[in-house]
């Protein structure tokens, strides 16, 4: 039977001190910096202030992510040039040159997506006069009339809708350059001018009840240019576009704010109507705030709009206007959404 020997237990006498003094002791850290090293390259110390100035620049500047990348992607470069020039150090070398390529990748699509966007010389003025205003951004606008809608022209004494005859569920249209006008069963309405809806009131109207036509006649007073839209993938690209949506809805209702207004004074011209959009609260104020008070003095809100309208012109040539206007554009179903 095998035994193993048993070492006797060391026992340390009470009282005992061991001597420090005598006693040698393993250094902990064997990296430990007695004599440091002379200061790096100039490029090392180059490379790492463009990462500093990088980190604190504001984020409320503009460009501070395209300045952000590019001071990285800099400082980068300089890391690779130190440490292949005056290191020698092959993994600070790989380590820079992948950060290298990711930030130089982002920097080129920041820049990309800063670009100037170019809109078409004929969609400019729209641009600048409904669009821009609005804080609608080029690119978004861009996306707006580059995808589903096209223009198209009309000569003059051409129709744009017959009245009973042409269906308001397939489009929506901008007019671009020309002059169109509006008649109800051979009564002038009003003109349609450049950067203003055609069809805004059937739009609107036909947004709760399909398959219904024209109640007006438009024809093109002059050779026309207009934007026109397929009213089925505009309303879907809206629906994945909120912003734009609101701001469609905004235009849209103004539009047809304007179009009552211009029944006040048929005589309205192109000039009166861009002094109306750039002093909205000439019609889109006062009017709706009278147009309001006088219906909430009324228990029948056509008999408030016929107030309104009789005390803004003459009695005689407003009559025939005002019914000529319920029966074309259905006043009774734009009253709730446009001005409540």
């Amino acid at each position: 039977m095998n035994t193993t020997a048993m070492s006797p237990l060391t026992v340390t006498p009470l009282g005992f001190v061991p001597d420090l003094k005598n006693s040698t002791l393993d250094p902990l850290n064997e990296t430990a910096c007695e004599n440091w090293k002379e200061i790096h390259h100039l490029v090392f110390h180059v490379a790492n202030i463009c990462f500093a100035v990088g980190l604190v620049i504001p984020t409320s500047l503009n460009l501070h992510m395209i300045l952000l990348r590019g001071l990285l992607t800099i400082g980068c470069a300089l890391f690779i040039i130190w440490a292949t020039l005056y290191r020698c150090a092959l993994d600070i070398m790989i380590w820079n040159s992948v950060f290298l390529v990711v930030n130089l990748l982002h920097f080129i699509y920041l820049v990309y997506k800063r670009r100037p966007i170019k809109i078409e010389k004929e969609l400019s003025s729209l641009y600048k006069r409904m669009f821009e205003p609005l804080h609608v951004p080029p690119e978004l606008f861009q996306r707006l009339t580059g995808q589903f809608c096209n223009i198209q022209t009309l000569k003059t004494g051409q129709a744009y809708a017959a009245e009973d005859k042409t269906s308001v569920d397939d489009r929506l249209s901008i007019l671009l350059k020309g002059k169109m006008k509006v008649s109800y069963r051979g009564h002038f309405l009003h003109n349609i001018y450049p950067c203003a809806f055609i069809d805004s009131p059937e739009f609107r109207s036909t947004q709760m009840n399909r398959d219904e036509k024209f109640q007006v006649t438009i024809i093109a007073d002059d050779n026309c240019k207009f934007l026109c839209w397929s009213r089925e993938r505009l309303t879907f690209f809206l629906e994945s576009e909120p912003f734009l949506y609101e701001i469609f809805k905004y235009l849209i209702g103004k539009d047809i704010t304007n179009k009552l207004y211009s029944l006040n004074d048929p005589t309205l011209n192109d000039k009166a109507s861009k002094k109306i959009d750039r002093q909205p609260s000439l019609c889109s104020q006062l009017s709706v705030m009278q147009m309001r008070n006088s219906m909430a003095s009324t228990s029948d809100s056509e008999d408030g709009l016929q107030m309104f309208l009789r005390g803004t012109s003459s009695a005689s040539s407003l009559r025939n206007n005002q019914q000529e206007f319920y029966n074309a554009y259905g006043v009774s179903r734009l009253q709730h959404d446009v001005f409540c």
